[in-house]
């Protein structure tokens, strides 16, 4: 149990720090992906290919 919840947290915070960092890198190239709780979710459990995901849709 205690392990499900530290997988859960450790994939939220890797969506979180990955969304920040695409949107301070992406800043010159006018790349941003609002962070909310559904592209955390997304970008932490899908990692890279959520991101790819995202950043479609947010040009769309």
């Amino acid at each position: 149990m205690i392990k499900n919840i530290k997988w859960v947290l450790k994939n939220l915070l890797i969506g979180i720090i990955s969304l920040y960092i695409i949107n301070y890198l992406g800043v010159s190239l006018s790349i941003f992906i609002p962070i909310n709780i559904l592209t955390i979710i997304i970008a932490g459990f899908l990692r890279v290919p959520g991101i790819v995901i995202l950043l479609i849709i947010t040009k769309i």
